[in-house]
């Protein structure tokens, strides 16, 4: 051991305002795992001291004595949130993607008078270095330890020496499609809903009022949706696919599986057309074909690389999938980004339901370049100003 490592080992965390109370790190490491896994009070305050507490798998339980002002993020639906709860500038760090950290976010951000965005700029977190995390010394790592276990320089060891010498670790990973976590982390963990984990990090940042009416208006547009809904019989068949860039083949994605990945398309019960195909995989365009879906819709289809455009040109210009429903009615549509927080998270629910039930819910205008397309008030589905005055804390929320 090096004297730097002594020292690192030796530190005390970077703030004394953030510190652990009894936390979960990997699959029983540190005492307590089960139990705090399975506590359904997720924050909880005492008022003597100031102190107050919030409790995720895996991390477990955190204490806090007042809000972080400085974030590691690395997937961005962690990200989101951050700026849900009114803390967007507490992202330090996030992804790998100038473009999608900034310029896909703020295609939605546009319809949301004062809020924005500037994360183009920010510092790498895809695998990053151990050293970067002792520069960055962050109040809070907001990031699923168990899922940085899963990159290439990262171990239970690491997780634990950078919790206890710089911040700790909050954040949920593999909720995403409720996914295997790796094996020393699988007893203690737990899959949570979008809104649900939504709620944990607001509890973090002491924006609960923030949470609560962000949730009632994500309540209100699902119970539109739901009361609007045709018979099943009724209802499109889709795909959800990326066109594969050197071959005749597309990554295929589930439409209704689990998981925030999916939060937004299933709710609207359509019909995937590969239910049966294993999400993340590829089938050729024969696949296609023989599915011939009633819609075609595309994950990144703003970013430039894969924007939608290229996969319209490219299936109508291809005379076997020039055929197909979805090409023939131009029914292919963009999406925004996979890994979603709450605030595209109502955006996309809202141009899904547009995309899929056209007669219900009103249009969607055809999308070939700029910001989320205005939709007129009146067919709007939530209300843009409400959800930018919550986030702004101009309703006090």
């Amino acid at each position: 051991m090096t004297d730097d490592d002594i020292v690192r080992r030796e530190a005390v965390t970077r703030r004394d305002t953030l510190k652990y109370g009894g936390t979960v790190v990997g699959g029983g490491l540190l005492a307590g795992c089960s139990e705090l896994a399975g506590q359904s009070e997720s924050g909880s305050s005492d008022e003597s001291d100031g102190m107050y507490s919030v409790t995720m798998a895996p991390s477990g339980t955190v204490e806090f004595e007042q809000p972080p002002e400085s974030v590691l993020t690395v997937l961005p639906h962690h990200a989101d949130m951050a700026l849900a709860a009114g803390h967007g500038d507490a992202v330090s760090s996030m992804l790998y993607n100038p473009e999608y950290n900034d310029t896909i976010w703020n295609k939605f951000l546009e319809r949301l008078d004062g809020v924005s965005a500037e994360w183009a700029d920010l510092p790498g977190t895809w695998d990053p270095d151990k050293e970067f995390l002792y520069e960055l010394e962050s109040d809070l790592h907001l990031a699923d330890p168990a899922y940085m276990t899963t990159m290439g320089g990262w171990s239970t060891d690491d997780i634990e020496e950078i919790g206890e010498t710089v911040a700790p670790w909050f954040g949920n990973t593999f909720s995403n499609a409720n996914k295997e976590p790796p094996a020393e982390w699988a007893d203690g963990y737990e899959y949570y809903t979008l809104w649900e984990l939504f709620e944990k990090v607001a509890r973090v940042f002491q924006a609960e009022a923030r949470y609560q009416a962000l949730a009632d208006v994500h309540a209100e547009m699902l119970a539109t949706i739901e009361a609007g809904l045709p018979p099943e019989d009724e209802r499109p068949s889709v795909a959800m696919i990326i066109l594969n860039q050197s071959e005749d083949s597309m990554y295929v994605y589930a439409l209704n599986g689990p998981g925030f990945l999916t939060a937004h398309t299933r709710p609207l019960g359509a019909t995937d057309v590969f239910a049966d195909v294993a999400t993340e995989s590829t089938v050729d365009f024969e696949a296609l074909i023989e599915a011939d879906p009633d819609v075609i819709l595309c994950p990144a289809g703003m970013s430039e690389f894969r924007h939608v455009s290229k996969t319209r040109e490219r299936l109508a210009d291809d005379p076997a999938t020039a055929s197909v429903s979805a090409v023939e009615n131009d029914r292919i549509y963009t999406q925004g980004g996979r890994n979603q927080g709450p605030i595209m998270n109502l955006f996309q629910i809202e141009m899904a339901a547009k995309q899929l039930y056209p007669d219900v819910f009103g249009e969607w205008p055809t999308y070939t370049d700029g910001p989320y397309p205005e939709i007129p008030e009146a067919e709007q589905l939530f209300d843009r100003q409400d959800v930018a005055d919550i986030i702004t804390g101009a309703n006090n929320a």
